[in-house]
This record gives structure tokens, C-alpha cells and sequence, in this order.
């Protein structure tokens, strides 16, 4: 009887030593307000088309694209201007410059000086709504089109168009520069260049020209 009892307070011990582990155990996690979403496979917060398919697979670390910023030079701000060389080789005429290296356009003088620089968004290495790599096509190209700011463009969204281009300024068949609110420190767009609204602005009506040189160089 002596046994029975021993067995069974043993079994009983056991049992709420259990339960107390695993309570202490759940409650020692706090759960609210908890939100887990991997960074690494987020879409960039400045643009909804998530272009740059590739990167997230080969790229462990998370991908944070920059949010844009001003390009003027303002306390606090970025100066995306300062990313590019002050003088270049004079042309006799004024050329804009795209690195999509660095996420910079710059305006230069016939003299080679750089007036006037900013953040640019060029085109992806991949475009997941089209199956294709966007990029935008590096060499010299003429400007050959000025637009005003009612420019959108009659292919994306897909199957839709009506995305807003204001100030378009094509270089390339359907490859140019424009004004966008949908800007990162990194290559998303579908080819087109896009620039900050009031720079696209400044270049349309205070630079470019029809024939002004287009010099998009190597990603």
C-alpha cells in the first residue's frame, strides 16, 4: 500500500513540476507586439515595383534602400551632388551625366563644370512585372523629345499606363528623364531615369535643349 501510494505522488510531483516549466517557459517569451517580417525580402519602401529580384538572392545581408533626400546642399541633408567630380574634360557643350553606379545625375558646362547634381533612380537589373532586366542603356545619347509636366507614360503600370513622367525628356526610344516621387539610392526603374520633380523641372527649362548630350555610364 506503502508503494502504491509513493508511485502515485511520485507521478502526481512530476506532473506539476511539468506544468510549471512550461509555464514559466511560455511567459518567459513577451509576444506583443512582435512583428516579424525578414527585411531581406521586403520590397524598397520608395518604389512598389520590386525590380531588383537578383540582388535579394545573391545579397545576404538586408537590403535598405536610402529615402530620398534633398540634393541641395541643406544641413541635414544629403548632398548627392558630392558624389560627383566638380570638372570634366570640356565638350564645348553641356552634357548630363548618369551614374547609376553611384544613384547620381549632374549637369555639366561646356567648360566641364558641374552646376547642378542629384539623385538618380535608374533602370533594374530585373523587372519581375515584365520578365526582363530594365536596365537603361549605357553610352552617349542626344536628348530628342522635351516634355511638360502632363507626361505619363502609356505602358506601366502593365496593362493600365497613366504613370505619371512629369518634365520627360527621352534620349533613347522610350528611355529618358523625368520627374518622379518614387525615388531610393538604388536602380529600380522600368529603364527611364527618375529624378526629384523639381530637378526634373530645372533640367527641362533652365538646361536641357533638344540634341543636349546624354552620357549614361556603366553600371
Amino acid at each position: 500500500m506503502q508503494i502504491k501510494t509513493w508511485f502515485v505522488l511520485s507521478i502526481a510531483c512530476s506532473f506539476f513540476s511539468s506544468a510549471a516549466n512550461a509555464y514559466e517557459y511560455e511567459n518567459s517569451y513577451n509576444t506583443e507586439g512582435y512583428d516579424y517580417a525578414p527585411s531581406e525580402f521586403a520590397e524598397p519602401i520608395n518604389d512598389p515595383v520590386f525590380a531588383e529580384e537578383d540582388t535579394f538572392v545573391e545579397r545576404r545581408e538586408p537590403v535598405r534602400y536610402q529615402e530620398y533626400r534633398s540634393p541641395h546642399v541643406v544641413r541635414g541633408h544629403a548632398n548627392y551632388a558630392s558624389r560627383l567630380p566638380k570638372k570634366i574634360a570640356a565638350s564645348g557643350e553641356k552634357v548630363i551625366v548618369i551614374n547609376p553606379r553611384s544613384h547620381v545625375w549632374g549637369a555639366y558646362t561646356e567648360s566641364g563644370t558641374l552646376i547642378r547634381g542629384g539623385l538618380a533612380t535608374s533602370g533594374a537589373r530585373w523587372c519581375s512585372d515584365i520578365g526582363r532586366p530594365c536596365r537603361t542603356k549605357s553610352g552617349t545619347f542626344r536628348i530628342y523629345s522635351l516634355g511638360s509636366s502632363d507626361c505619363v507614360s502609356h505602358i506601366y503600370p502593365v496593362g493600365e499606363g497613366g504613370a505619371p513622367m512629369p518634365y520627360c525628356m527621352f534620349f533613347n526610344g522610350g528611355q529618358g528623364i523625368h520627374g518622379s516621387s518614387h525615388l531610393a539610392d538604388a536602380n529600380l526603374s522600368h529603364g527611364c531615369v527618375r529624378v526629384s520633380v523639381n530637378d526634373a523641372e530645372w533640367i527641362r527649362f533652365q538646361f536641357a535643349t533638344r540634341g543636349t548630350k546624354v552620357i549614361i555610364q556603366s553600371y
